[in-house]
């Protein structure tokens, strides 16, 4: 069976991205890298962020589109290709990228779920607050400064 993504035009989403390298912190490190890369491209591909946590080797966070746009895949690439310019380039390529052009710091693929009402909706809210506590970073989700938990309390 093939993995097919869904589609809806001004949907909500969750997202999980990963780097390729699992015992990496580039992305704490790096943290205002990344930071500049999804505030310029939502300046040209608007969408709203409702939740987010950013650990130091993945991110989960929670989009809404505009009404007349369902394109999510874009704005990850572009957010991951500005981020990969922004940092050295100082991570292990495997050979398969090498041929490829590309950088080896992103897994090529990211997990997207299509938020279906509003019990989901915040229930992937939780989730994500709570991640840094799940992975044992903190004992208190309040005390991830990479999280959007700060804007709820």
């Amino acid at each position: 069976m093939q993995y097919r993504r869904v589609y809806v035009e001004g949907g909500c989403y969750f997202f999980t991205l990963a780097l390729a390298d699992r015992k990496s912190d580039l992305l704490v490190r790096e943290i205002d890298c990344l930071r500049a890369a999804v505030k310029r491209v939502k300046q040209n591909h608007p969408f709203e962020i409702n939740a987010m946590v950013v650990m130091p080797d993945h991110l989960h966070c929670l989009w809404t589109l505009p009404s007349n746009d369902y394109d999510y895949s874009t704005r990850w690439a572009l957010i991951k290709a500005n981020f990969s310019r922004r940092i050295a380039k100082d991570e292990l390529i495997k050979t398969t990228r090498l041929k490829k052009g590309e950088r080896g710091i992103w897994q090529r693929r990211f997990w997207e779920h299509t938020i279906r009402d509003e019990r989901d909706f915040y229930n992937h809210i939780e989730y994500i607050h709570y991640n840094p506590v799940k992975h044992g970073y903190v004992s208190n989700a309040q005390d991830w400064p990479y999280s959007s938990i700060h804007q709820f309390a």
